[in-house]
């Protein structure tokens, strides 16, 4: 990924919690048919391997799982908060032109098959529990354990450990303060949740920075 050294995001702590907040990401894999993705949500555990290992599951009559077995580096693409930015925002709009500020994150390494359906059933439940604990009456996989076991044929569980990972944000570093500061007010007012989303994240990175220097 093309990062100039002023959008890197280089802080461990930061991949982590990138990942584990934006978890719906794109699964990308070179077969001999060409590039094939598929978007799925993953879990990190962040206790295996140096960057995590990625946990997550395919339909099995998606044939993209097949390819595992070649052993060939995959990617997983995550994306969080993104806007278009307008000249007018500017202080000098005369002299500049649009771009977008957003956030990402790709991670690599090699998918390996699950194969065991108790590790499976493991993994689905912590997925469950994950994205349910926010409700008020949270739906407990075990509630339909008949049908869940019964569905669990039909997909197949994988993991890959990170080998490498990387890490952009792109929040108007490059502007001076005066520009970043209008960009980040005009995204806060947008009803756009993304919009909004990204000023968020150019107020935490202009806190941090702060507290820094």
């Amino acid at each position: 990924m093309y990062t100039p050294k002023q959008f890197e995001m280089n802080d461990p702590a930061e991949l982590t919690a990138f990942m584990q907040q934006y978890n719906f990401a794109a699964l990308v894999t070179n077969t001999a048919d060409g590039l094939t993705a598929t978007h799925l949500p993953f879990m990190l555990d962040s206790t295996r391997g140096q960057h995590g290992t990625l946990i997550a599951h395919l339909a099995k009559p998606n044939l993209q799982w097949k390819h595992f077995a070649n052993g060939q580096e995959a990617l997983v693409i995550f994306t969080g908060p993104h806007a278009y930015v307008s000249p007018n925002w500017y202080e000098k709009p005369q002299t500049n032109v649009p771009t977008w500020n957003y956030t990402a994150v790709h991670a690599y390494g090699i998918p390996r098959v699950m194969e065991d359906p108790q590790e499976i059933y493991a993994m689905l439940d912590q997925l469950v529990v994950a994205h349910e604990v926010v409700y008020e009456k949270p739906w407990v996989m075990q509630s339909a354990e008949e049908h869940v076991r019964r569905l669990i044929g039909g997909i197949v569980g994988f993991e890959m450990t990170i080998t490498r990972v990387e890490g952009k944000a792109k929040l108007s570093q490059n502007r001076s303060e005066a520009d970043r500061y209008h960009v980040e007010q005009q995204l806060a007012q947008s009803h756009d949740s993304l919009a909004s989303g990204t000023a968020a994240l150019m107020q935490a990175q202009r806190e941090q920075t702060t507290e820094v220097s």
